[in-house]
C-alpha cells in the first residue's frame, strides 16, 4: 500500500541532532497549522502555541530539561498548551493534545525537518510558563524541538501486531 500519509508515520522518527540552517517562519506556521487540524472533542481546539526562536529563551527553557543541548541545537521550538479555559473534558482534551503534536510531528516531517517531543520539561511547567510569560491557565503539554535533520540514521523498531493485538471479532 503506497500512500504519502502511511509513508510519513512509517518514515518519521524522532529527530536530535540538528544542522544550523534556519527554519522559515511560513513552515513554523504550517506546522502549528497541521496541528490545529487535529480532531478535538466538540470541535473546542483547546490547544495554543508558543513559537520560539529567541537564542535567549531557548536558553533559559534548555536548563529546564534534561535534554537542554537538544533544545540548544535547534533552530526553533513550539511549545504547545492546552488552555484551561476552553476545555470541556479533561481526557479528551488531553487526547487531542497528543493528535496535535503527532499531527505537528508528521508536518515536519513531509517539509524535510526534524522534530522531537519533549515531555521531560513538564516537570518544569510553571517555570516554563514564567520565561515564556504566560499565565497558569495555559498547560504545557510539550515542548516540540525542530531544525534540518544533521543525519537520517536513526533507527526504530515496532513490536509484531500480534504482540499488540488483544482480540479480532
Amino acid at each position: 500500500m503506497t500512500s504519502p500519509v502511511l509513508e510519513a508515520i512509517y518514515k518519521r522518527r524522532s529527530i536530535r541532532e540538528f544542522t544550523d540552517a534556519p527554519i522559515f517562519i511560513e513552515q513554523l506556521h504550517e506546522i502549528v497549522k497541521a496541528g490545529m487540524w487535529a480532531p478535538s472533542g466538540m470541535n473546542n481546539q483547546p490547544w495554543r502555541f508558543v513559537i520560539i526562536k529567541d537564542p535567549g529563551i531557548k536558553e533559559e527553557l534548555a536548563q529546564q530539561t534534561h535534554y537542554g543541548h537538544i533544545i540548544m541545537s535547534a533552530s526553533a521550538l513550539i511549545a504547545v498548551y492546552l488552555s484551561k479555559e476552553d476545555m470541556y473534558d479533561a481526557v479528551k482534551d488531553h487526547q487531542s493534545a497528543g493528535a496535535c503534536l503527532q499531527n505537528m510531528l508528521l508536518a515536519a516531517e513531509a517539509l524535510g525537518l526534524g522534530a522531537v517531543w519533549l515531555g521531560q520539561i513538564l516537570k518544569n511547567k510553571a517555570e516554563v510558563n514564567r520565561i515564556l510569560g504566560l499565565a497558569d491557565n495555559f498547560d504545557l503539554m510539550a515542548v516540540v524541538v525542530l531544525g534540518h535533520p544533521l543525519h537520517h540514521n536513526q533507527k526504530s523498531k515496532r513490536k509484531e501486531l500480534s504482540e499488540l493485538l488483544l482480540k479480532q471479532l
